[in-house]
C-alpha cells in the first residue's frame, strides 16, 4: 500500500495518514542517510555533519521547521479567512533551536517569524490572529512540550 493508497483508504473517516521515510547506513559519525517524503515532493541526504555541523544535506530539525512554517502559515490564513479577511501573502520562517541538554540533544524552542501582506487590517489585529494560529496549528499542538514564540508584522 502506498502513502496515497493509505490516504485514500481513510477518506470519509476524518483521518489522514501522511508518511515519510528515512534510512541510515553506517555508524553515527561516519554514516549517511536519506529522507524522502511520501508524496515524492522531496528526497535528500542527511548526515552527522548536516545535523551537528554545517555539512551538506538536511536534518530532522530543518524538516520540523519546514513543516511548522507551512502549517502555521496555512493556519494563519484560515483564521484570517474565518474573520472575513483575505491575506495577499503570508511568509513564515521557523527557527528550531536544537541544543545539548544533559546527556542528549533536544529541541528547546521554536521561534516563528511571520510577515503578512493583508489589506484592510492593522498590525494589532494581525498579531492577534498570529497568536491564534500559533495555538491552533496542528504542528504547534504536536510540539506543545516545546516553547513556541511568534513574532508577526504587516508589510
Amino acid at each position: 500500500m502506498t502513502a496515497r493508497d493509505a490516504h485514500i483508504s481513510q477518506e470519509g473517516t476524518g483521518q489522514m495518514i501522511r508518511t515519510s521515510k528515512a534510512q541510515w547506513n553506517g555508524s553515527l559519525k561516519e554514516g549517511k542517510g536519506t529522507v524522502s517524503l511520501g508524496s515524492g515532493a522531496y528526497e535528500g541526504q542527511y548526515s552527522f555533519s548536516s545535523r551537528f555541523e554545517s555539512g551538506t544535506g538536511t536534518n530532522p530539525e530543518e524538516l520540523v521547521a519546514a513543516a511548522h512554517a507551512g502549517c502555521f502559515s496555512m493556519a494563519l490564513s484560515a483564521g484570517l479567512g474565518k474573520a472575513g479577511i483575505t491575506p495577499t501573502r503570508i511568509s513564515t520562517e521557523a527557527k528550531v533551536n536544537f541544543e545539548k541538554v544533559g546527556d542528549g540533544f533536544s529541541i528547546t524552542r521554536i521561534d516563528l517569524v511571520t510577515e503578512g501582506e493583508v489589506p484592510g487590517i492593522d498590525e494589532a489585529t494581525f498579531i492577534e490572529h498570529a497568536e491564534g494560529a500559533k495555538k491552533g496549528c496542528p504542528i504547534s499542538r504536536a510540539l506543545a512540550s516545546v516553547e513556541i514564540t511568534v513574532s508577526a508584522k504587516l508589510v
